[in-house]
């Protein structure tokens, strides 16, 4: 298992169980490999995300975001 970062659009707005996900957060979802968390993404948000990043590529500068990482309940 590894983890996957997925990040949103302007207008990008999910409230899921009660977590909510909008631009200023950052996904964290926990996978075999980025195929299958994307996979997850697509289950839990439909197309309404911007991209995914590997663990090993994670670079994204957290001041964009400022809630952070929030990881995915599944």
């Amino acid at each position: 298992m590894g983890k996957f970062y997925i990040t949103f659009g302007q207008v990008h707005k999910h409230n899921i169980n009660g977590q909510y996900f909008d631009k200023d957060v950052v996904c964290e979802i926990q996978a075999e490999d980025e195929h299958k968390a994307r996979q997850i993404a697509f289950e839990k948000f439909g197309t309404q995300w911007f991209t995914s990043y590997p663990e090993s590529e994670h670079m994204i500068r957290l001041e964009y975001f400022p809630r952070g990482i929030v990881s995915l309940k599944q």
